[in-house]
């Protein structure tokens, strides 16, 4: 039988289409080329956390650039269109199925991703979640109630690599490089890296027991809420490096130094026997490269046994010092893919690489290109919109 007589009238001519198929059709449309748009071209993002203050600022909304680096073909493809993991006004149900699983693969970009890029990634600790608690990193929780308390008062869960949280923040260092941070300040291969002009630190400020002027403060771009008090005549302060060398020139201002941290206990990788790193003095440490190999020892296992197991899928046992690595004992390991160290410039106030470590080049999900819309304190913050991100 020919169809085509289905689809014409007796005068030979096509029937029109019913106002509601125009509108499935054009729905239809819609959603694929959105969604071709969303996935192969560029995303908008909203800055939900301060971690990245006052570079990028709550609610500043983003376009994501995916053909920079170029963009990655989707890991978990049957899922809901436009949205990320969850189904919207549901807490527990995902949005995807893992019924069809694709390898990591990704297009030509316009570049490598480069130190001071301004980078979205999906978290590399998201492989677990706790559903009530995803503000924390499971491991984290784990690691401070237990494992069995977790899971009897959580509902956890995993998720695939591109359907973990997103976060944003500053690479600080590329794969091959050596980094290290002392007292506050970073090093990439020895030499002192540049600072982000918008970056904030905790300061301590003491005073002679004279009120700051709020309004010389304003004009600093330092808020009421930048200060904590600490006792008489004593601040802490969450300043830019320019604003805390202006304050520096407060008559009522006696000293300003910058906070330097002494908790070695949560900083990565959390093996306090062989790494006792701060925040503030950190390192050094090789960020891994594809086809470059490490020896592998009781000293250093801790810096790369997530690399092996989770993010390249080997199989690794160890027993007193000697390892296993997909059934054949080894005592070296060549890295399969390459590794980044990123960091928030609101740098005491960001979960980043410091507290979970290196995030694998399969989970980049693009570039940080430009601010579209901003909005707080009541109004359109008018100066931030479509200013490019640096």
């Amino acid at each position: 039988m020919n169809l085509a007589f289905w689809r014409r009238n007796t005068d030979g001519q096509k029937k029109k289409k019913s106002a509601l198929r125009e509108w499935l059709d054009a729905a239809v449309f819609a959603i694929i080329a959105a969604t071709l748009i969303r996935t192969f071209i560029f995303e908008a993002y909203t800055i939900p956390t301060p971690s990245m203050e006052k570079t990028l600022l709550v609610n500043d909304f983003l376009f994501v650039s995916k053909i920079s680096y170029g963009p990655r073909t989707p890991m978990t493809p049957l899922a809901v269109p436009f949205v990320h993991h969850t189904l919207p006004f549901t807490q527990y149900t995902k949005a995807y199925s893992e019924a069809v699983k694709w390898k990591y693969h990704r297009l030509p970009g316009f570049s490598d991703i480069h130190r001071n890029d301004v980078v979205v990634f999906n978290f590399p600790e998201g492989d677990t979640v706790a559903l009530e608690r995803q503000d924390q990193s499971y491991y984290q929780l784990v690691r401070d109630y237990g494992r069995d308390q977790v899971w009897n008062t959580y509902h956890v869960t995993s998720r695939p690599v591109d359907k973990r949280e997103n976060y944003i923040k500053r690479c600080v260092a590329q794969a091959g490089d050596t980094l290290q941070i002392i007292n506050t300040f970073v090093y990439i291969n020895g030499q002192k890296a540049p600072v982000p002009p918008a970056s904030q630190n905790n300061y301590d400020v003491t005073t002679t027991g004279d009120p700051v002027n709020p309004d010389r403060l304003r004009e600093l771009d330092i808020s009421d809420s930048a200060f904590a008090v600490a006792g008489a005549g004593r601040f802490y302060a969450n300043l830019t490096h320019s604003a805390a060398d202006a304050l520096k020139n407060f008559s009522v201002v006696k000293d300003i130094h910058l906070q330097i941290s002494q908790n070695f206990t949560e900083p990565w990788p959390q093996d306090t026997a062989h790494f006792k790193w701060t925040q503030d003095n950190f390192g050094p440490l090789y960020i891994p490269k594809k086809g470059a190999t490490v020896h592998l020892d009781t000293a250093n296992i801790a810096l790369y046994r997530r690399i092996i197991r989770v993010y390249e899928g080997n199989t690794l046992e160890e027993n007193n010092g000697k390892f296993v690595i997909n059934g054949q004992p080894s005592d070296s390991y060549t890295f399969k893919m390459n590794y980044y160290w990123m960091m928030g410039d609101n740098r005491n106030n960001s979960l980043d690489s410091r507290y979970w470590g290196f995030v694998p080049e399969d989970h980049v999900v693009g570039k940080a290109w430009m601010i579209w819309m901003s909005y707080g304190d009541g109004s359109i913050r008018w100066k931030r919109l479509f200013n490019l991100i640096k």
